[in-house]
């Protein structure tokens, strides 16, 4: 099966801003709760006020200052005062809690100052306390949404480049058919990282999706043949500039991430930093292989000819395997190990191996 990458990448961008939808919306539904809880304590408030007036005007009338008619006044005063004290405020929140629910959470706001508000464009942003933002804010320069207290789950953008070769049964590394330093592989994800206990961060659960991209170079003049369903390496009949076979695939992988953080803590927020900390990740990845392609660059009677072959190499369909991670902060040394076989029916199997760097953005 082939798939135009074009639309891979489309989808993928979709599923991001759709997880920023996602964000944008709890945001809200968080902000509307303080909202409303501010609600109730506006109304405890003005009548912790009144109370503090009217003791005033009490204090006022023991020392005859003032008339008990007077004072009654002064008490009526204070409390019609309370009262729309409360209705107005209480109307102002409500007409936020509107605002907010109708627009999703983009409201624009006028500065008193310049009567001018600004807007920030968040795709996938990280803040200073390593979380990650999304979506489009319109947000005044003096006031800002705050940040929810406690983030359990935090979100990255995964890359990871290096080297790619094969296990062959029977066969060393050193035997491989395939170029050691000219076997590459790419891979691009998304993952969630959360923590598994509610006051430690030293063990994390990740998962996510993620396109892999293995390329396997013969040595020699060589190149892939489909002989009766059995994938051999062939002589090509004229000097070959480059021979490469690529898998490109669709795999979920999942890790158990081990490694100590740092603690930032305050009266508004909680978060854990990964940065610069030792880290370990153990675990392994499932999906399916979205195709398979043969590309041959070649002379032939004076002209250059590329090929790009999308015939079937009988790739293994279901991809399953183990992998591991493990360095500092964003960067670490990943290597993966697929346990299926590259090739269906083969005579000798043969299982995709990489080794290279890590990237969580």
């Amino acid at each position: 099966m082939n798939i135009n990458f074009k639309y891979i990448a489309i989808l993928f961008l979709a599923f991001v801003l759709q997880t920023g939808m996602a964000q944008n919306a709890e945001k809200v539904k968080t902000k509307v709760a303080q909202l409303q809880k501010l609600k109730t304590e506006i109304t405890s408030q003005e009548k912790e006020a009144l109370k503090i007036e009217i003791e005033e005007i009490n204090k006022r009338l023991n020392t005859k200052e003032i008339s008990e008619s007077k004072a009654q006044t002064l008490k009526e005063e204070a409390a019609k005062k309370r009262a729309l004290n409360i209705e107005n405020r209480v109307s102002i929140l409500n007409n936020q809690i509107a605002l907010l629910e109708r627009n999703e959470g983009n409201v624009m706001e006028l500065d008193t100052l310049n009567y001018s508000s600004r807007i920030e464009i968040n795709f996938g942003k990280k803040d200073d306390t390593n979380t990650r933002l999304f979506g489009v804010n319109v947000v005044n320069n003096k006031e800002k949404i705050p940040e929810k207290y406690d983030i359990r789950t935090y979100s990255d953008l995964v890359i990871a480049v290096g080297l790619n070769n094969a296990i062959v049964d029977g066969q060393t590394l050193d035997d491989s058919p395939y170029k050691i330093g000219g076997s590459r592989f790419f891979e691009l994800g998304w993952q969630w990282r959360t923590r598994l206990f509610e006051k430690s961060n030293f063990i994390r659960f990740n998962y996510g999706f993620s396109f892999q991209f293995n390329g396997l170079k013969p040595t020699g003049n060589r190149y892939f043949v489909n002989n009766n369903d059995n994938i051999v390496l062939e002589e090509f009949d004229v000097e070959l500039d480059k021979s490469k076979l690529r898998m490109d695939n669709l795999v979920f992988p999942f890790h158990f991430e081990f490694g100590p953080s740092k603690l930032r803590e305050n009266e508004k927020s909680i978060r854990y930093s990964l940065d610069k900390k030792f880290r370990v990740g153990l675990g392994g990845y499932g999906g399916f292989n979205l195709g398979t392609r043969q590309k041959l660059k070649y002379e032939r009677n004076g002209k250059n000819i590329k090929d790009k072959l999308k015939r079937d190499y009988n790739t293994s369909n279901l991809i399953y395997g183990v992998s591991a991670y493990a360095g500092f902060g964003g960067t670490t040394l990943y290597m993966k190990y697929d346990l299926n076989p590259i090739f269906q029916d083969a005579l000798v199997e043969q299982r995709n191996i990489s080794l290279g760097l890590r990237f969580d953005l």
